[in-house]
């Protein structure tokens, strides 16, 4: 089937809407969501039953990178400083450190075993060595498992800063590759400044985005959302523009704009949930119409292997060194060895050599989209069991006593207060954004007069109001009460 203008939103919708239903059997059978999207991609592209003609690696190439930017985004908006902090310094680390030591073993072993160059070899281990946003974001909280310790956040802020070094590596070597007089040189600078601009102007875009949302009160509720969303673009576009790495950008926009006092702020994120999930579906999908299946099939063999190297060897090895001097255990090690996902985001960094017009492109192309497959279906289906093989998972019984789907660890608790704000009040008639509430605190409900009212950023808080407050710990009374002219 040749796509037109004509059948392109009617084969669309039919293919998002099939996605979705599928999603919910697929899901009580134990079969990875993420895989399904890519097999209805495959069934309806031309080798499978829909016959649909699409072979460009440039238009794929942009929806993924959409899609990724706005995956990154809702992952970062839903991570919370206290929960990241600890595990701060350890995460950049096998952000950075660890995708190099996963990208140099596994193009050391494709230039062993494959039909590869060097630089061949290296960028085929560049374009699988970070983890997939998406699949651990959706893994970890859809199916709700629960981690002992650091392990999720360490998990969830590995998953959504190595992008950028594995991006950073595939740009290099495929511009080494492609490009005559581009030299290792050439790499250094590019990479402080990509990191620097992204980071930074990531950082000041989030500070300016809370700012905006705080005053700028439009008339329609409904335009939030879609002021984020073109926010969001603005942020990847700006700091690639000047040189940046977009995808960190991005990030830790999200982080900055999800741990600061905005109003609509949990709207927005419900909102960008289902963005994300658009997203993994249309980025999977896509990626599935690409492959053609009569290509991957003579590859399977050496991407089995691979496979298997990069899930027992390659991503240990960077595990274990770069937490090395961090404190996790052997288990903890090995666990997050485990969780090395690979998804969509290997498959749309592989067309970058394709519309490079590098020599192997093709056969490095298939030979990752086998190895996401294996990865996928190997390591997103055993997740649970590895957790409770080695005792890392939190009891059932654990899980349920969380008022709010909030990160459990050894040492969390949760309170919930009530709060009476007396007559005469100096808080009287002052928003919610303005009381310089604890990041961690939020006012869930005011019982006003006997009515009760469910609060935003915008909400005023009256003489005589009954508010219920939700604090991560006992500790953070004093700094509620404190916030509410209380002591």
């Amino acid at each position: 089937m040749i796509l037109t203008a004509e059948n392109i939103l009617l084969i669309g919708a039919v293919l998002l809407i099939a996605s979705i239903l599928a999603s919910k059997t697929a899901g009580r059978a134990g079969i990875p969501v993420l895989l399904l999207f890519l097999g209805i991609g495959m069934l309806a592209g031309s080798d499978g039953l829909g016959g649909i003609a699409f072979d460009d690696p440039k238009i794929a190439q942009f929806l993924g990178i959409v899609s990724l930017a706005y995956i990154l985004f809702s992952g970062g908006l839903d991570t919370k400083w206290q929960s990241i902090k600890p595990v701060l310094g350890s995460g950049l680390t096998l952000s950075t450190l660890g995708v190099l030591l996963t990208a140099m073993s596994v193009g050391g072993f494709a230039y062993w075993i494959g039909d590869f160059s060097l630089l061949e070899s290296l960028l085929l281990g560049a374009i699988v060595s970070s983890t997939d946003a998406a699949a651990v974001f959706s893994i970890l909280r859809t199916k709700s498992i629960g981690l002992k310790g650091d392990l999720r956040p360490l998990l969830e802020l590995e998953s959504g800063s190595n992008d950028p070094m594995a991006y950073f590596l595939t740009i290099g070597l495929t511009s080494l590759i492609s490009l005559e007089g581009f030299t290792f040189q050439s790499l250094l600078p590019v990479f402080v400044l990509q990191m620097l601009v992204g980071g930074l102007g990531g950082y000041l875009f989030g500070r300016g985005t809370v700012l905006l949302f705080n005053k700028i009160q439009l008339e329609y509720e409904g335009l939030y959302p879609v002021l984020m969303l073109a926010l969001v673009m603005l942020v990847y576009g700006v700091i690639d523009l000047l040189g940046g790495n977009g995808f960190l950008g991005v990030y830790i926009a999200a982080v900055t704009i999800g741990n600061g006092k905005m109003i609509h702020k949990k709207s927005i994120i419900k909102f960008f949930d289902g963005v994300a999930w658009l997203m993994q579906i249309i980025m999977f999908i896509t990626l599935g119409l690409l492959v053609f299946p009569s290509q991957v099939i003579p590859v399977m063999g050496i991407g089995f292997v691979m496979a298997l190297f990069l899930i027992v060897v390659a991503r240990p090895i960077g595990v274990f060194v770069s937490l090395a001097f961090f404190k996790f255990s052997f288990k903890d090690k090995l666990f997050v060895s485990w969780v090395g996902l690979r998804g969509a985001v290997p498959i749309v960094f592989a067309t970058f050599p394709l519309i490079a017009g590098v020599e192997s492109a093709n056969m490095i192309f298939n030979v990752v989209f086998f190895i996401v497959l294996t990865s996928v279906a190997l390591q997103a289906t055993t997740l649970s069991f590895v957790a409770k093989l080695l005792k890392l998972a939190v009891p059932e019984g654990m899980k349920k006593k969380s008022l709010l789907d909030l990160e459990l660890s050894e040492n969390f608790k949760n309170a919930l207060i009530e709060v009476d704000v007396p007559e005469n009040s100096s808080i009287d008639g002052k928003k919610i954004v303005e009381l310089g509430f604890p990041n961690t605190s939020l006012i869930v409900l005011i019982n006003r007069k006997g009515k009760f009212v469910t609060p935003n950023g915008h909400t005023e808080i009256v003489s005589g109001d009954k508010l219920m407050v939700m604090m991560n710990s006992e500790d953070e009374e004093e700094k509620v009460k404190e916030a509410l002219g209380l002591t």
